[in-house]
């Protein structure tokens, strides 16, 4: 399956360390976060992959310039950012009207990529696209969702105070071609994929929840945990 790595971003919430390094380049361990995606996504059989660039863009593509994967990854520069369902829209060619992956590269997640595809080749009929959900213990900062007896998306609170509940959405989706025709219709003009794709398709989002370790590192106190796990 067809993946785009979503990397532009300033990582503005993490400086100064993001000062001289973009946040897809932070390092887990002494690894740079996106070679752990890379290497997940191709330990899962997954790829080629679209990766979008912006802030420090040189050290990223010198990075995949001597990367195991340089001749499975194309980028997508952007000279603004264009949102990201904005980055998705400006490149559905990339995914030949097959279904494919979007994913925020800036989360450390050691997930079983495989067994969320399958949870998505199986997802109920009438869904349309599987979210990859876990569980936070920083429920307010996050975006929460709330879901029926068979894992389907019911309700969304984003960064709210004193969510119903800590099953929060990981920002790793796969989404079925069906989904995808969208954005070149009713879909065409939207900007950002959590507020303004998400709530157009209440009941329609699968679900799957991972046990395996999920963080945002976007902030130095999460950077900091990630970096004191043992994977």
């Amino acid at each position: 399956m067809r993946v785009l790595l979503l990397a532009a971003g300033c990582g503005t919430r993490l400086r100064p360390l993001t000062n001289t390094i973009p946040k897809c380049l932070v390092p887990i361990n002494g690894q740079p976060l996106l070679d752990i995606w890379l290497n997940s996504l191709n330990k899962a059989g997954q790829g080629p992959f679209m990766i979008n660039t912006h802030y420090l863009a040189d050290q990223v593509h010198k990075f995949i310039e001597f990367s195991p994967y340089s001749n499975q990854v194309t980028f997508a520069y952007e000279h603004e950012l264009l949102g990201t369902a904005g980055t998705l829209i400006q490149n559905l060619d990339f995914f030949q009207d097959q279904d494919g992956m979007l994913i925020h590269a800036d989360n450390y997640c050691l997930a079983d990529l495989s067994a969320f595809l399958k949870a998505h080749s199986n997802r109920p009929s009438e869904c349309v696209m599987t979210m990859m959900t876990f569980r936070t213990d920083s429920p307010s900062t996050c975006g929460i969702v709330e879901l029926d007896e068979r894992g389907i998306v019911i309700g969304f609170h984003e960064k709210v105070c004193n969510p119903p509940g800590n099953l929060a959405n990981g920002a790793v989706y796969a989404i079925s071609a069906e989904l995808l025709s969208r954005f070149s219709n009713d879909l065409r003009d939207v900007k950002d994929f959590s507020t303004e794709v998400l709530h157009c398709i209440i009941g329609k989002i699968y679900t799957y929840e991972t046990s395996a370790l999920f963080i945002d590192v976007g902030t130095p106190e999460h950077y900091k945990k990630a970096n004191n796990s043992i994977s």
